[in-house]
């Protein structure tokens, strides 16, 4: 909370702009000041693009004029519930309204009481379909987000993934188990069962996002507890 705030404070320079139109940035520190306003601009829209321009800056201006309408603590309260509670309710009901809404549309879809959401291309060897989450499998993979940039694809590196069904996401563990040897199936993975609240830096998936997988199975391995 104390970094929102000071990130307010300091883009006090925005606030101005939004008020008084074209402004000329004609020393050094006017630049340092729009600068640090980009800075907010671009965590404010990574933190919610819907957010109300205009009561960040009637904020901006009025904890720099002492009359800010909430008390720090109140101030705690509102953005915690909001951030742990209205704002994931609000992503969740429009990642479900997106899931039905595609299912509806694209009549090969099929969704899990997961809410995975998936059509199976080819179904390969059902003799030889992951069950177990100790079953090792060894995949080929694309991942894309809700508008269609790729995050993450095995196909673009030219190389597989080996790993236990147990170890995968949660999504993607499901996804195999829909499958046999040389089976391929599509899936949208609700966030719960992808990255989750966290997202990904390192993938660059947003918080809550909601990701379309390919996903070609090409070998599978059961468990045998006789090895253990």
């Amino acid at each position: 909370m104390k970094r929102i705030v000071w990130l307010l404070a300091a883009a006090l320079s925005w606030s101005s702009c939004s008020r008084n139109g074209e402004m000329t940035l004609s020393t050094e520190a006017d630049s340092v000041a729009y600068v640090i306003g980009m800075n907010v601009g671009m965590n404010l829209l990574r933190m919610d693009s819907t957010l109300n321009v205009a009561a960040v800056c009637r904020a901006m201006g009025d904890v720099y004029a002492g009359r800010a309408r909430f008390s720090p603590e109140q101030a705690r309260a509102i953005y915690l519930r909001y951030v742990n509670y209205s704002q994931p309710e609000r992503i969740r009901a429009y990642e479900r309204q997106f899931l039905e809404d595609y299912v509806r549309t694209n009549r090969s879809y099929a969704r899990t009481q997961s809410g995975l959401t998936y059509t199976v291309e080819t179904v390969g060897d059902e003799q030889l379909t992951p069950k177990s989450d100790r079953d090792t499998v060894r995949i080929r993979y694309a991942v894309r987000t809700a508008d269609g940039r790729t995050v993450e694809s095995s196909y673009d590196r030219g190389d597989t993934t080996r790993m236990a069904v147990g170890d995968l996401l949660p999504g993607v563990s499901e996804s195999v188990r829909l499958v046999g040897q040389g089976g391929r199936i599509n899936a949208w993975l609700p966030a719960a069962l992808a990255y989750g609240a966290a997202g990904n830096d390192t993938l660059g998936v947003a918080p809550n996002a909601t990701l379309f997988y390919e996903i070609e199975l090409l070998e599978v391995k059961k468990d045998d507890p006789r090895r253990r």
